[in-house]
Parts: structure tokens; C-alpha cells; sequence
């Protein structure tokens, strides 16, 4: 089961994570689909979803690095 979380973000409004299957999945304000990340650690899930500025978060460690 997904667990969803909303964020504090400029360019994210939620970030998902099923922890069975270690997908995240974040749901950007500008764009339509959800993006779906794989093998995620669920440590990687937890410290994204409490990061000062989620934003930068999100660049430094998990763009182009999670993909399916």
C-alpha cells in the first residue's frame, strides 16, 4: 500500500512510497503524470519527506539515480 505524504514544495505537492515494492512516487505541481522512482530505500524516503527544502532534496538524491 502507497503511502502519500504532502510537502511543503514550490514544484512538489506529494511524494508516495510503497515500501513492499520500494517505489516512491512524486507528484510534481507542473507536470500531469505521477513520476514512479524504483529500488528506493525507504531510509532515502523518510529523510526526503522531512528535508529542510525538499527541492533541493530531490536533486542532490534521487533525480536520475531511482529510475525504472
Amino acid at each position: 500500500m502507497t503511502e502519500w505524504v504532502s510537502v511543503s514544495s514550490t514544484a512538489i505537492c506529494r511524494i508516495g512510497y510503497d515500501a513492499e515494492s520500494m517505489r516512491m512516487y512524486i507528484d510534481f505541481k507542473d507536470s500531469d503524470p505521477v513520476y514512479t522512482f524504483c529500488r528506493v530505500p525507504e531510509n532515502v524516503f523518510r529523510e526526503f519527506i522531512s528535508a529542510r527544502s525538499v527541492g533541493r532534496y530531490y536533486h542532490q538524491y534521487i533525480k536520475d539515480r531511482y529510475d525504472c
